[in-house]
């Protein structure tokens, strides 16, 4: 994996060193290589492996920051009426993420021998043994292993309450998110990341490396097919004409948009799986580039399509920028994540105004953010570095959201006509926070 982003850096990168033809790239490559390589055998395995597992629990613990961001970020762009309800799930879903993904889901998700599409779950615990709880296992120990795992499980449900905040009954909701976390997350993960067909393309290694597709775009093609159900938000689509439901505190959404760029540093981070000094530093500055560069794109594109600036969509650009990355964050070139942010950070303001005029009402663009930019992200692999094909880039991204999305559709259509997904128009109308909590989050409702 060093080879690949050396190479990537003098490829793209160095353009000082592209430019000058005495200059031989895959010497500079391996001698460079061959020299780290020296330089980490020295620092010695035992410290290695310690401060690789203390690296993988702060990540896992940044990972759990973003939970925070999505549920600030969630409330900041709806109304304040609802706003218990928002942060009410977003409480639901990451503490039943954890213990479900204890109790299936791990187990499920890395299943090492298997049929490479499904495997049972089982409780994440063992025995310890020094194969497992030593650097004989890898750089971190099974239960770092675990807890940094389990921290990315509820995130796909994260993303599916967004987008169908404001009207989606919430016992329903709870179903649902429950049943994805615990059984559909796991199988797709396991096709990559658990060993699974599509870590064994015969058209070529199928990468994600920390889950453009297999979080991301999950997440927002489950929340697709869950929005297509439920609707559209009464008074948003009123006689052909798109009326914007504003949300109620864009200081809340801001704190949230940021809370996600730092916990990304551990969702990206800690996906080089060890502390390598090289790798890690080389995965956040990508991260960065890839966020401030999405951030970039969406202000200008949003500024000459609205006539504007808006500040919903600069910080939707920050998050596309960050999906858009998430795959190809060791792989892609600091100067290629730029244009990879760049462009995520312009498609998101594309696709948001996109499913507006379609009336496809997503009141936080999760649909926009991780599930098209998650696609882009996964297909950017191939075409702004040299670590896997195109083909099975797109077949791995299509697969992954395509299952998602029936996935969804079936549960939260049994749902439908069973208990039924969408809450009263009275209700509605009055706001979830009384109609299914009986409590509000302000004594005073801000205007």
């Amino acid at each position: 994996m060093s080879a690949v982003i050396f190479a990537g850096i003098v490829g793209f990168g160095g353009m000082a060193a592209a430019q000058d033809e005495s200059v031989d790239v895959e010497e500079t490559t391996v001698e460079f290589a061959d020299a780290y390589g020296a330089f980490m055998s020295d620092i010695g395995a035992s410290s290695f492996f310690t401060v690789s597992n203390l690296w993988l629990l702060i990540s896992a613990a940044l990972v759990f920051t973003m939970h925070l961001g999505f549920s600030t970020l969630e409330s900041g762009l709806t109304q304040s009426k609802n706003t218990v309800n928002v942060l009410f799930k977003n409480v639901f879903i990451v503490t039943m993420g954890i213990l479900t993904y204890a109790f299936w889901g791990f187990n499920s998700m890395y299943p090492g021998d298997f049929n490479g599409y499904f495997a049972a779950g089982s409780w994440f615990d063992v025995d310890p043994t020094m194969e497992l709880m030593s650097s004989a296992y890898a750089d971190y120990t099974w239960y770092t292993d675990f807890i940094f795992q389990a921290m990315f499980a509820a995130t796909a449900a994260t993303i599916v309450s967004g987008a169908v905040a404001e009207r989606v009954k919430l016992p329903s909701f709870m179903i649902f998110a429950t049943l994805l976390v615990t059984f559909a997350y796991p199988v797709t993960g396991s096709w990559e990341w658990g060993g699974g067909w599509l870590n064994n393309f015969a058209a070529g290694e199928f990468v994600d490396f920390a889950g453009s597709s297999l979080v991301h775009g999950f997440g927002g093609f489950a929340a697709l097919a869950c929005v297509l159900l439920l609707g559209a938000r009464r008074g948003k689509y009123v006689d052909g004409k798109i009326k914007p439901i504003v949300g109620h505190s864009m200081p809340l959404a801001t704190i949230g948009v940021f809370l996600l760029f730092l916990g990304w540093f551990g969702f990206n981070g800690g996906s080089v799986l060890n502390a390598d000094p090289y790798l890690v530093s080389f995965v956040f500055v990508t991260t960065a580039l890839a966020a401030a560069a999405g951030a970039m794109g969406a202000i200008f594109l949003s500024w000459i399509l609205l006539r504007k600036p808006d500040l919903s969509m600069a910080l939707n650009g920050i998050l596309a920028g960050l999906v858009g990355i998430t795959a190809g964050a060791d792989s892609i070139s600091p100067a290629m994540s730029i244009v990879v942010g760049l462009i995520a950070g312009m498609i998101v303001v594309v696709s948001i105004i996109f499913f507006d005029k379609i009336k496809v009402d997503d009141p936080v663009g999760a649909v926009s953010v991780h599930g098209v930019c998650g696609v882009f992200g996964t297909l950017a692999v191939a075409l702004f570095g040299d670590a896997a094909p195109f083909s099975s880039q797109l077949i791995g991204t299509v697969s992954i959201c395509l299952f998602a999305f029936v996935f969804s559709i079936i549960v939260f259509g049994i749902l439908k006509v069973t208990l039924g997904i969408r809450v009263s128009e009275e209700e509605e109308a009055e706001g979830l926070d009384i109609g299914e909590h009986g409590q509000e989050a302000y004594s005073i409702r801000p205007s």
